[in-house]
């Protein structure tokens, strides 16, 4: 074993002799160079995407108007009805509904929405068994106002009580009764 060790000796301080002068050829990146390659990645991705706009299909209107619309409306029992429209992806509406009385409960409707774009009406239609459709008239892009079944305005003074407010245009989801 000893011969073998004398025979290497050399070999290896060559081989130390080499690692040791060799020029270092990896380098790690600066923080710096990687924020200037993200960045440069960023762009490009931007530049790719923003040639695409060109390739989409055209939107429903419907879909462009979804959302969460909140209100009291009127009634006649009671000091008024706690309203929540969701306006949901794929046409779908949850409308949550509850009487302000002593100890009323939540009352929920699933179904489809259909947007009519000639009046702007919205018209919701429940799944088996719920309640007659309903419809509401688009105000403006943060307002609908309910109508009666036949799809005319409710004509009783206060055209005003029937309104829902669109989540994220009002300040607050508490809506006072008068």
């Amino acid at each position: 074993m000893q011969p073998l060790k004398q025979q290497l000796k050399p070999y290896a301080a060559l081989v130390l002799a080499m690692v040791i002068a060799a020029p270092q050829t990896v380098m790690a990146e600066t923080d710096m160079q990687q924020q200037e390659k993200v960045l440069r990645a960023r762009e490009m991705n931007a530049q790719q995407q923003a040639g695409h706009a060109d390739h989409k299909a055209p939107t429903d209107a419907s879909q462009e108007f979804r959302g969460v619309f909140y209100g009291y409306l009127p009634c006649d029992d009671c000091n008024g009805i706690k309203t929540t429209l969701s306006l949901k992806q794929k046409n779908n509406y949850l409308l949550v509904t509850q009487p302000a009385r002593e100890s009323s409960r939540e009352y929920y409707e699933k179904g489809k929405y259909h947007w009519d774009e000639e009046n702007k009406v919205v018209v919701l239609t429940p799944r088996k068994g719920g309640t007659a459709v309903r419809k509401y008239q688009i105000d403006n892009d943060s307002t609908l106002i309910q109508l009666n079944g036949d799809g005319s305005a409710i004509s009783d003074g206060a055209e005003s009580r029937y309104t829902l407010r669109r989540s994220d245009t009002y300040k607050s989801r508490e809506v006072h009764i008068h």
